[in-house]
């Protein structure tokens, strides 16, 4: 650990150490003063507020869209509400705890977290819930772990440690864009593999922003959007180059007319809920969509419930929330001094900012429909947690940041 601290001060001989009251704890033969362990100072308070504003109007939202849902499949109108709430408070206390914590302890986790993450993408590989192709969640008793939602956060720690120690490197081929791509193909090859392209995608422009912030040369860059553009243009014309199930969500998407098993079904009805809330919506609690017509509203598509029910206005309230929040995340990163710090939360927020824009395009019926969460406000209680820990990480990088209070 002391690698990756401050080292202990050295004092002349006779002089007596001076700790200004702080506490010193032993570890691995080494003395840690009580501040390289715990952050002192404020945290960003408009970050914080956004992101309790988010989680509230999540929260409702969630519960508006998807009572009839619940009682109709769980006998229950609250069954997906409070077992929500439930990982929404326990998520907002970790939020807390971690953001006292210094954020450069994460340091020391990189490897170990690695190693796990790799671990449970392989298990859910063999062991999983039983949902058709898709193999995203292990069963754990009375909840499931989805490991992909672990893994966003662990490539963003592992890029965000490796552009870090080799900043002076990252302009170099090798450096700069074929290591982090290997890491990045390591962790898309296996999500994928779960049938799970929309992550893999996400998770893909995660590492890319990163290494693009990290200082990749932008010319490679540019080349490789280049390829990964023809690439996509190929995969569109022929769908059938990729794995079935997304194969056939792009004809859908490309052919209105075709729809074998129902697979226009939630996508028109999303359209229909979008339209029917015109400007000011239809009030909230008043979607008649969410009556069976949008199946599972409470996941991907609860965006088109929240436009039926507030309305243009209000979505677009809402929208303006997650953009305050990339912003002022910025603002974070950009007054944070430490590289690692800064990587992580530029890569926290272009998480938020990426998979919003990705879940808001299939909603609108503007992409295919990968099936992507929208952060704050799809039911998944492994994705809140997750994401409010990240929210820590992010606040306890502006205590050291020294941000004003606001």
């Amino acid at each position: 650990m002391s690698d990756y601290l401050e080292p202990p001060r050295r004092y002349e001989r006779g002089a007596a150490p001076q700790n200004n009251g702080a506490k010193v704890v032993k570890h691995a033969g080494s003395k840690l003063n009580k501040n390289d362990i715990f952050t002192l100072g404020g945290m960003d308070i408009p970050f914080f507020a956004i992101t309790i504003a988010l989680l509230t109007v999540g929260l409702i939202m969630l519960f508006s869209a998807s009572y009839p849902y619940a009682l109709q499949n769980e006998g229950n109108s609250y069954y997906y509400f409070s077992r929500q709430l439930i990982f929404a408070i326990a998520g907002v206390v970790v939020m807390l705890a971690v953001s006292k914590i210094n954020y450069k302890l994460l340091k020391v986790a990189v490897k170990p977290l690695l190693a796990v993450t790799i671990l449970l993408l392989l298990v859910v590989l063999v062991y999983h819930t039983h949902n058709g192709d898709f193999k995203r969640w292990i069963p754990l008793g009375p909840i499931t772990l989805q490991p992909s939602d672990i893994a966003k956060f662990t490539v963003i720690l592992v890029l965000a440690d490796y552009v870090s120690k080799n900043a002076k490197k990252m302009k170099n081929p090798i450096h700069g864009i074929v290591i982090p791509l290997a890491i990045l193909a390591t962790f898309c090859g296996l999500i994928y593999l779960e049938h799970h392209l929309s992550c893999t995608i996400l998770v893909f422009c995660i590492g890319a922003t990163i290494m693009f912030c990290g200082g990749s040369d932008w010319r490679l860059f540019a080349l490789g959007a280049g390829i990964m553009a023809a690439v996509i243009v190929v995969v569109v014309l022929n769908p059938e180059v990729l794995m079935n199930y997304a194969g056939d969500r792009i004809r859908a998407w490309l052919d209105k007319g075709f729809d074998p098993k129902g697979l226009r079904w939630q996508t028109n009805n999303s359209l229909y809920a979008i339209g029917s809330g015109g400007m000011f919506g239809t009030g909230l609690g008043n979607s008649k969509q969410k009556y069976l017509y949008v199946s599972e509203p409470q996941n991907d598509f609860i965006f088109a419930i929240v436009c039926e029910e507030l309305g243009f206005i209000g979505a677009g309230l809402i929208l303006v929330l997650f953009a305050m929040l990339f912003i002022r995340g910025i603002q974070i990163a950009m007054r944070t001094n430490d590289k690692f710090g800064a990587l992580i939360v530029i890569g926290i927020v272009s998480q938020v900012a990426v998979q919003t824009i990705f879940n808001i395009m299939v909603v609108t019926d503007t992409i295919p429909n990968t099936g992507i969460a929208l952060p704050f406000f799809s039911y998944g209680g492994t994705a809140i947690l997750m994401l409010l820990f990240e929210m820590g990480v992010v606040l306890s990088i502006s205590r050291k940041s020294n941000q004003t209070k606001v």
